[in-house]
C-alpha cells in the first residue's frame, strides 16, 4: 500500500516538474518573439524603407497589437464636401487651417515628417500632399543621399493601398507628389518614397515638363523670405485608366498649388498626365477650385 502511495506521488511530482517546464518553455518562447518582433516593428517605424521587406502588421499581431489600431484615422463624410482635420501635422497648413475638399471614401489622414497626405483608398493614391518649405529647410537637404527605396504604406489598410506590384511593368512611373529633391533629413527622404506619395505617372512627362515645374518651386522657395506652402496631388476623369492587380488610378491630370505666406500670393500649375505635356502659365487660384472643388488653402 505504501509503495502505491510513493507510485503515486512521484508520478505527480513528474508531471508536475513537466507542467513547469512547459510554461517555461513557451514562456522562452513567447518572450524571444516578442522580443525580435519589437525590434522589427520599431525598426519599420524609424526606417519606413524597411517595409517593404518587413511587414509590420505580422510584427503587431505577434506582439497582440491589432492592426487597425495602427491604421491612419478616417475622415467621415457628412456632405458633398469634408473638412480635414490633421490633428497630429497641424504645422503643414496655411495658417494651421486644413482642406476642405470634396466627399470621398475612405480617406485617411497620413502625417510624416516633412509633409501631410490626404490619401483616397478608392484611387489608391492621395488626393493632396501638402508642404510647408522655406529656403533653410531647401538649404539644408542639399546634402540629403536619395534613397530610392520605394515601400507599401503601412497604416493604410492592405484594400486601400498601392503595392509595388502594381506598378511593376505597368509603363508607368512611381510619380512623387511631396519631391524627393525638397526633402531636408534622412527621415523625410525616406519617407518620401511611401507609395501614399506617389501616382502613376508619365515616364516623359515626370522627368521632363514636370521636374521642371519642380525645380521651377524650389528656386522661388530660395528667393521667398518665408514659409512657402505647396500641395500637389492628382486630378481624375471618367476615362482614368488604372494599373496593377490592386487598380491604382492613373491621373488625367496634375496640379501643383504655391502658396507664399510672406506675400499672400498663390498661384496653380496644371498638367496633363501625358508624354505631350509642356510646361505653360500657371492658372488662378480661383480657377482651380473652381476646377476641382478643393479648398486647400482654407483662407478666410
Amino acid at each position: 500500500m505504501a509503495s502505491k502511495k510513493k507510485s503515486v506521488v512521484r508520478k505527480r511530482r513528474s508531471s508536475s516538474k513537466k507542467v513547469q517546464t512547459s510554461r517555461f518553455k513557451r514562456f522562452f518562447r513567447a518572450l524571444a518573439v516578442s522580443a525580435v518582433t519589437s525590434f522589427g516593428a520599431a525598426s519599420c517605424v524609424l526606417n519606413p524603407q524597411l517595409r517593404e521587406q518587413i511587414p509590420l502588421e505580422p510584427m503587431l499581431s505577434q506582439l497582440g497589437l491589432p492592426g487597425h489600431e495602427q491604421i491612419a484615422p478616417q475622415v467621415v463624410a457628412t456632405g458633398p464636401q469634408v473638412q480635414t482635420n490633421f490633428a497630429q501635422c497641424r504645422q503643414f497648413f496655411p495658417n494651421g487651417r486644413p482642406p476642405i475638399v470634396p466627399a470621398g471614401r475612405a480617406l485617411r489622414e497620413l502625417c510624416f515628417s516633412s509633409f501631410a497626405i490626404l490619401h483616397s483608398g478608392e484611387t489608391k493614391t492621395p488626393v493632396f500632399v501638402v508642404q510647408r518649405l522655406n529656403r533653410r529647410m531647401l538649404l539644408q537637404g542639399k546634402g540629403i543621399e536619395r534613397t530610392d527605396r520605394f515601400y507599401p504604406e503601412a497604416r493604410l489598410p492592405s484594400a486601400e493601398r498601392a503595392e509595388l506590384d502594381d506598378y511593376r511593368g505597368s509603363g508607368y512611373a512611381r510619380g512623387h507628389m511631396a519631391p524627393a529633391g525638397d526633402m531636408h533629413t534622412s527621415d523625410a527622404m525616406a519617407q518620401s518614397f511611401s507609395l501614399a506619395n506617389m501616382v502613376p505617372q508619365d515616364q516623359r512627362q515626370n522627368s521632363g515638363p514636370w521636374s521642371t515645374i519642380e525645380q521651377d518651386t524650389r528656386k522661388y522657395i530660395l528667393r521667398a523670405r518665408g514659409d512657402v506652402y505647396v500641395f500637389t496631388g492628382p486630378v481624375y476623369t471618367a476615362r482614368s485608366e488604372a494599373v496593377g492587380a490592386g487598380r491604382v488610378a492613373v491621373p488625367t491630370y496634375l496640379y501643383k498649388v504655391v502658396y507664399d505666406a510672406t506675400t499672400g500670393r498663390s498661384w496653380v500649375h496644371w498638367q496633363a498626365n501625358s508624354p505631350a505635356a509642356k510646361v505653360g502659365p500657371p492658372i488662378s487660384y480661383e480657377e482651380f477650385v473652381r476646377r476641382t472643388g478643393k479648398n486647400l488653402l482654407n483662407i478666410r
